[in-house]
């Protein structure tokens, strides 16, 4: 940082100041790269340098458009409707499941018919709404409509039920609930325990006898209601826009507030940094209550004019031949999809598509070049972020493996860091001075965001729960007196500044005194087992210290020959890394957006008197899985088992 902020100041000094020419200029420069760092900070310049100035530069066009933005106190319905003014007839979206066409002049109608029904109903600005449906064209056009009015969406999860169903409409404090047809029976599950002045509507096909009672039917309800454009709500840049909720992989969802700065900023930064264009085709198979689908994807057809094609639910067979159809030229995933579609057999259709970029975020690097390569796409454009975090990472450059970059040069641009944790507790490290320690290239850390709240690019809107805020501020962090959010995520730079994602903190585990990481070991696993679904995770053993990994893995043909699997781990991963139990599965459960959980299989552990699906333990002697039943498993309680 030093350095970069001394090269900085030679050259304005030396042009505005002394006036010199850029020859004597570019010799002083050089005079202190060398004095101060050698030619291994000249070598990361050289090789940096373009990739730096184009992240400076699309960082600085969006900030600018923020502070207008802010200004003029535009929202995502204002900026949605110079879109509309632009191309009234062009497609805005496609619902793959009916090929229903959407013009931006249909959808603006749709969702101002939405706010006009509400308002008529008595819901103002700052009311919620809560939206449970699968994705369809609707739902963009119902919370759209909401946020005409000023009515916060609280977007639900459509895997949830019972419970944790509940808590998110009773957290919302919604007034309304619009839900699709297909979620009528988790609707009637909790139907009788929802307060009873909450509105209940039903968006879909009409059968009166498998919906609550006092359900109206929507779509008439919207077909009659006025499609002018309400009066606009006192609201503004940085006022409340929906809620998404968390995954819910450990404990109750918790709901994430978005603001209309942060829609617009993380759908600017993703377009501009990936140099998409208005007449990209996006393929959005992704779910719409999280912020991946909606954001990132929806975000292009509100904010910029591109038409993006729905689909209700991800599907492997069918994924190329929808791109194909739809003339898509960027496709969307989530890591965990692009080994699906690695697991299909090859097919000629695979390659004859229009697609030019993958966008999304957690491609494996074990994977990526397989994946780019097999279905020929030119740009995998790989970033790291969360709903509510403030240091959002891209891969402008398509770098292999990597999430995102940090600027060696000028780090502190962007002001964001990777700080020392402890490795047993995931505790940060602090200095003498109380300041947290900063990571060194090849050193493992967690990602924080310094938090200026004056700032959109840089606050943290945080959770509607405040419990659930201070878990994730600590305080003098890059220096004293300052705040940063807390990404929980553990990653490493290289050299270059390019930042790989490591783990999520807590599923790093200790065993025989050495780090494993366990989304490296899922992604080996999951190779060998060609493509399988892989869940690692540490358990804990009486007598032992630190954690023994254990690995849940889908098998549902039942074949897997276990006996070749040990001989492939002893070439592929380090002795303390091999998992030492195994539990044999049909299938993996996973969240909305393909992540899988752990939490229960972790409760469960290897007791085969509490787990009914097959468990085999590494015999280290023999190195063979041999069957844990329950005489090995009490030899291994007391001791008597080397592990």
């Amino acid at each position: 940082m030093l350095l970069g902020a001394s090269l900085l100041g030679v050259l304005l000094f030396s042009k505005l100041v002394l006036k010199l020419p850029w020859t004597q200029v570019a010799f002083s420069l050089l005079l202190l790269y060398l004095g101060s760092g050698g030619w291994r900070f000249v070598r990361i310049f050289i090789k940096t340098i373009r990739r730096d100035v184009f992240g400076g530069l699309v960082l600085l066009k969006v900030k600018a458009k923020v502070r207008r933005y802010l200004r003029q106190r535009r929202t995502v319905p204002i900026l949605f409707a110079s879109t509309v003014q632009r191309h009234p007839n062009k497609t805005a979206l496609i619902f793959e499941g009916t090929d229903t066409h959407w013009t931006f002049r249909q959808l603006d109608d749709y969702s101002s018919s939405v706010a006009n029904f509400l308002q008529a109903r008595g819901l103002a600005s700052g009311d919620v709404a809560a939206l449970f449906m699968e994705n369809r064209n609707e739902f963009v056009g119902l919370w759209l409509g909401m946020a005409k009015l000023g009515v916060e969406a609280a977007l639900i999860n459509t895997n949830l039920r019972r419970d944790a169903l509940r808590h998110c409409l009773t957290t919302s404090r919604a007034r309304a609930l619009i839900f699709g047809s297909e979620m009528a029976p988790a609707v009637f599950e909790i139907h009788g325990s929802l307060d009873p002045s909450i509105s209940l509507f039903c968006s879909g096909p009409w059968e009166p006898s498998l919906v609550p009672a006092s359900t109206e039917h929507l779509d008439p309800l919207l077909e009659d209601a006025p499609k002018h454009l309400p009066s606009r709500p006192d609201k503004g840049f940085t006022d409340k826009l929906f809620y998404i909720y968390t995954s819910g992989t450990t404990g109750l969802p918790k709901a994430a507030i978005v603001v209309h700065s942060r829609y617009y900023r993380m759908a600017a930064l993703v377009y501009y940094g990936f140099r998409m264009r208005p007449d990209d085709i996006v393929y959005d198979c992704l779910p719409l209550y999280h912020s991946a689908g909606n954001i990132v994807g929806i975000g292009q057809c509100l904010l910029h004019g591109m038409t993006v094609v729905i689909r209700k639910k991800f599907s492997a067979s069918r994924f190329w031949d929808d791109c194909i159809k739809y003339n898509c030229t960027i496709v969307q995933y989530i890591g965990e999809l692009c080994r699906y579609l690695l697991n299909q057999p090859p097919r000629e259709v695979e390659k004859r598509h229009k697609v030019r970029m993958a966008l999304g975020n957690g491609l494996r690097q074990s994977i990526w070049t397989e994946f780019s390569g097999r279905f020929n796409i030119p740009q995998v454009a790989e970033f790291y972020g969360a709903t509510e975090c403030n240091c959002s990472l891209g891969n402008f450059d398509s770098q292999v493996g990597a999430c995102g970059f940090n600027s060696r040069i000028l780090s502190f641009v962007y002001p964001i860091r990777l700080v020392r944790v402890n490795e047993d507790t995931m505790e940060l490290i602090r200095g003498p001075d109380g300041v947290c320690l900063p990571c060194q290239p090849g050193e493992p850390g967690q990602l924080v965001g310094r938090i200026i709240q004056q700032d959109p690019l840089r606050r943290f809107d945080g959770y509607l729960n405040q419990g659930a805020n201070n878990k994730k501020i600590a305080k003098d962090v890059f220096s004293k007196g300052d705040q940063a959010y807390l990404t929980g995520d553990v990653l490493v730079m290289d050299e270059l500044g390019y930042l790989y994602f490591r783990d999520r903190t807590g599923d790093t585990f200790r065993w025989k005194g050495e780090n494993v990481s366990t989304t490296e070991v899922e992604g080996t696993l999951s190779r060998l087992l060609d493509m399988a679904d892989v869940a690692v995770y540490g358990v804990e053993v009486p007598g032992t210290e630190g954690r023994a990994g254990m690995a849940a893995v889908a098998n549902p043909t039942g074949s897997c020959d276990l006996e070749h699997f040990a001989q492939l781990l002893e070439k592929e991963l380090p002795l303390y890394a091999r998992p030492i139990f195994l539990r044999l599965m049909p299938e993996l459960h996973k969240t909305g957006t393909f992540k899988l959980q752990k939490t229960e299989l972790r409760k469960e552990g290897f007791n085969p008197a509490a787990v009914k699906d097959p468990l085999f333990y590494l015999d280290a002697r023999k190195g063979r899985y041999l069957p844990l039943d329950q005489e090995a498993y009490t030899r291994i309680q007391a001791g008597e088992e080397k592990l």
